[in-house]
């Protein structure tokens, strides 16, 4: 199994190098994956009882999770597709509806297209006259993991809320009246009353409600961590990096075709993924509004910044084996 795969998926391994018109085990199945993340129907017989045959439609669905994803469109079920396919995900579908492809994000330097989805419809939460936006959040005294203690658990929602709360004008304040909480999180098992049940360790991590739903929900199975540097199993979770991914969708975001963003669909064991990017940011700003004082452009920059030593690094790298090649080659 791939060490970035999950346990949920780990049999998808033997698909590698399906194509159209080759018939193997295991095909079915991940039409039913397929279904369930919005690149196949969900209702029709063939869909009910799906065969092990690659057809046509297969290969269609397959090229639009590989352009979703972000990965080679080659139809084909190569090592990278199935890769990402095993890894652990959101349980939100990706069929959200994306503005137009040639859009630049204002402010941000320009030149950069947006990848950025909502839900159907755009749904959001009120905006208010004078803002900010108030909405109140609550974490459940019952449905919890016995291993975190919830103070821990209070702080990782608190740094959550507070990075969205920074780039757009709405407050979100932590009450402990759960029920009449506009937000409610929680640690849920298998089938836990909303129709959508979770599959055990690294398949869904999670899932959350669009607009003004309010639900927030987490895969209880997972290996949760709070502190990656004090956790050592290899199949732990960030839980900061979930919970501020779910909570874009409560306020309204799909997800991102952007690997880097805090919106794409999957995230791999012990992976942390908690600081917005530009795309994040555009996309809930324009659901919402920007906060004062917040500068996307100056985030650009950072980003930009980021990625460019990352290159260098890289290119440093190679400088320097074939340095060392060279080296090797005259010595020897």
């Amino acid at each position: 199994m791939s060490v970035h795969g999950g346990e949920a998926w780990g049999s998808f391994k033997q698909l590698v190098d399906a194509r159209r018109g080759s018939r193997v085990a295991g095909l079915g199945e991940l039409k039913r994956y397929l279904a369930r993340f919005g690149y196949l129907p969900k209702s029709g017989h063939e869909h009910d009882h799906p065969t092990d045959a690659f057809d046509a439609h297969m290969e269609a669905a397959v090229r639009r999770y590989q352009s979703t994803l972000s990965l080679p469109v080659t139809g084909q079920l190569d090592s990278a597709t199935i890769d990402r396919i095993m890894a652990p995900r959101c349980g939100v579908g990706d069929a959200g509806v994306p503005v137009p492809s040639s859009s630049v994000l204002p402010g941000s330097g320009g030149g950069a297209v947006s990848r950025f989805t909502f839900f159907k419809g755009q749904p959001r939460w009120a905006t208010q006259p004078d803002p900010p936006l108030v909405l109140t959040y609550a974490i459940s005294a019952t449905a919890t993991v016995d291993y975190l203690p919830r103070e821990a658990v209070r702080a990782v929602f608190c740094r959550a809320f507070a990075r969205w709360a920074r780039v757009i004008p709405v407050a979100f304040v932590e009450t402990d009246d759960y029920d009449a909480a506009d937000i409610r999180a929680g640690f849920h098992s298998g089938s836990h009353g909303d129709g959508i049940p979770f599959d055990g360790p690294l398949g869904v991590l999670g899932h959350a409600f669009s607009p003004r739903n309010g639900r927030l929900h987490l895969d209880a199975a997972e290996r949760w961590a709070v502190d990656m540097d004090a956790e050592d199993a290899r199949s732990a979770v960030d839980l900061e990096s979930v919970a501020t991914h779910e909570i874009g969708h409560v306020l309204g975001l799909g997800h991102s075709s952007s690997p880097r963003a805090v919106m794409y669909p999957s995230l791999s064991p012990r992976e942390k993924k908690a600081e917005l990017t530009v795309d994040d940011v555009q996309g809930v700003q324009l659901l919402y509004g920007s906060n004062p004082g917040f500068s996307l452009s100056s985030l650009y920059q950072q980003q930009a910044s980021s990625v460019s030593h990352a290159t260098s690094s890289t290119c440093l790298s190679v400088t320097f084996l074939c340095a060392v090649l060279v080296i090797f080659v005259t010595c020897f």
